[in-house]
């Protein structure tokens, strides 16, 4: 067998729902919340979390008094250990059968039954009392997270943690954590570790231009490496307009999006941000109705107002080509015409929306997605908030639709087609296109539904996840989380998972730098880790210039099972 560490106490109470209880038999301070811990019979292996730890005595006097002040210290030191106690709350939360010795008689028949060995499974029982506990050893999280992606290390003895990253895209997933926790520089290595090691694609909404140049960190000054720097073979950065501009770097080529790629519920969508009327979508339907849904736009578009000539009579009437005119011919009501018009003037100014686009640029980040590249789409100067959700709903629309007939192809005619490779849509500022009031007017919340089957996930960020329509929350088969300090936040990370409660508490402690919890579908069970850092020496041990130690390097030099 592999090295194990000493135990650290041993099962005294407690229950599968009300968590258990453990008696120290080592000081309180060599245990911390979050440590991870093993406890082994005969014939299991049971994992839990340490939830809380909790000081007693056997009589309430003991604890009152300072007895090392009054007493000898030999005698004090006896009765500290006799009538003073730590005892730890432990979440169990997985179980392996350990299975018969090799030399054992019933080792042939249990191998046939567990050809590749036996797996942690959820727990389902719960070891008797006075079964050891110990701190789990660099095995023991090897044989937990099987991965292909170092994201951190346990806290308390620094053992390698690492994630799947190809069983992590297959659900939507979040990254979270209050300002200034570091969620940019965790975002990045994620992406890194999928862009480099996945064959998944991955499409990039860049609102604030962090993740394809280098960048300057606000709050040490120093250089950070950007995606498209490091992984040019497999990253291309594009930019918002013509002859947009990345941190003064120019982009491998620019997104403009025609008139006609604007739908109506493109407009609908917005309704927030423009301050739209509930007359809002029938003039829109009367415009498509009237025009056709390619045409509408580039016709109203072009529409005055306000202009008026006289006729025959000296009669002012609304001059042809006005909102005035065209409502009147169409039986639409005039105001709502004009007043839509008005509030559209901001879309209509915006200089990415062009009658031709030089180049059909959004077939090009599509096909450069079929094809395995990953899309950076950086916004430059275009930041606003109606920049980023008109733009990202129209590319996802799209998407989406697309993804969904190939894949519906491939599926009918297999030999005939290709199956369309997987993506991920990474999207910041999450709770602008996925709160209540936004989710059911966006390609986002299908796709977090729904879109999982035809190969398209997401990967959202954001630092109030409360704000987040708890539907969407509820598909995000993964959350990676940092420091939150809104008691709300820490309920909508939590929501839908065993144990939230015992977990709560532990989220709410992380430090605010460098130390998420790790939770969800994407990993067997919570766990608390110190992240790595996103650094020179990251970059290297990616691309295998320098070697990071894994759990099964560990095992490995541990000797493995005998």
């Amino acid at each position: 067998m592999s090295e194990t560490e000493p135990n650290i106490g041993y099962v005294i109470g407690g229950g599968l729902k009300a968590s258990l209880q453990a008696r120290l038999t080592v000081p309180a301070e060599k245990v911390q919340e979050g440590g991870f811990v093993i406890m082994e019979t005969e014939e299991w292996l049971f994992y839990g979390l340490v939830t809380d730890i909790m000081l007693g005595a056997t009589d309430p006097r003991f604890a009152d008094e300072q007895s090392e002040n009054r007493l000898p210290p030999q005698i004090s030191r006896l009765l500290y250990q006799q009538a003073l106690y730590t005892n730890l709350e432990v979440l169990p939360t997985l179980m392996l059968e350990r299975g018969p010795d090799l030399g054992s008689p019933k080792y042939e028949a249990w191998r046939k039954e567990h050809p590749d060995g036996a797996t942690p499974i959820p727990v389902k029982t719960i070891p008797p009392q006075h079964t050891p506990v110990r701190l789990a050893s660099a095995g023991d999280i090897a044989e937990v997270f099987k991965g292909n992606f170092v994201i951190g290390y346990t806290r308390e003895q620094g053992h390698p943690v690492q994630i799947d990253l190809e069983r992590l895209v297959k659900r939507s997933s979040g990254i979270f954590g209050a300002t200034g926790t570091g969620k940019s520089f965790l975002t990045r290595m994620v992406l890194a570790g999928l862009i480099h090691h996945s064959s998944t694609a991955v499409l990039i909404f860049d609102m604030h231009n962090e993740y394809g140049p280098d960048d300057i960190a606000a709050d040490t000054g120093q250089k950070v490496l950007g995606l498209r720097g490091q992984l040019p073979q497999k990253v291309r950065m594009v930019g918002l307009g013509a002859g947009a501009t990345i941190r003064g770097q120019q982009p491998d080529f620019t997104l403009e999006l025609a008139e006609s790629d604007i739908m109506p519920e493109d407009i609908e969508m917005l309704t927030r941000e423009l301050n739209l009327r509930e007359t809002t979508p029938a003039t829109l339907s009367a415009l498509v109705h009237c025009f056709g849904p390619t045409r509408w736009f580039a016709e109203f578009r072009q529409m005055t107002t306000n202009d008026y000539i006289e006729d025959d009579n000296g009669k002012k009437i609304p001059a042809p080509g006005s909102v005035q005119a065209w409502a009147a011919q169409n039986n639409v009501n005039e105001l709502a015409a004009v007043g839509l018009r008005g509030k559209l003037e901001r879309v209509f100014n915006l200089p990415y929306i062009v009658e031709r686009p030089a180049a059909d640029s959004l077939k090009k980040v599509i096909d450069s997605l079929e094809s395995g590249m990953n899309i950076i789409l950086s916004f430059g100067d275009h930041e606003a908030d109606l920049d980023y959700l008109l733009v990202t709903n129209i590319l996802t629309r799209k998407i989406r639709r697309l993804w969904e007939e190939r894949t519906n192809q491939y599926r009918s005619h297999p030999q005939q087609h290709k199956e369309p490779r997987p993506l991920v849509i990474v999207i910041e500022e999450a709770h602008k296109l996925l709160n209540r009031e936004m989710a059911g007017q966006t390609a986002f919340s299908a796709i977090a539904r729904e879109m999982r089957k035809y190969g398209v996930t997401l990967l959202i960020i954001d630092q109030r996840p409360s704000q987040i329509y708890d539907e969407v929350m509820s598909q995000l088969g993964t959350r990676i989380t940092g420091w939150l300090g809104d008691e709300e936040d820490i309920h909508a990370v939590l929501s839908g998972l065993a144990g939230r409660d015992a977990l709560r508490g532990m989220l709410s402690r992380l430090q605010p730098k460098e130390e998420v919890l790790l939770l969800g579908w994407g990993v067997p069970t919570p766990i608390p880790v110190r992240t790595r850092r996103y650094n020179d020496e990251f970059w290297r041990a990616l691309k295998g210039r320098d070697k990071v130690v894994t759990t099964n390097d560990l095992i490995s030099r541990l000797g493995g099972d005998e």
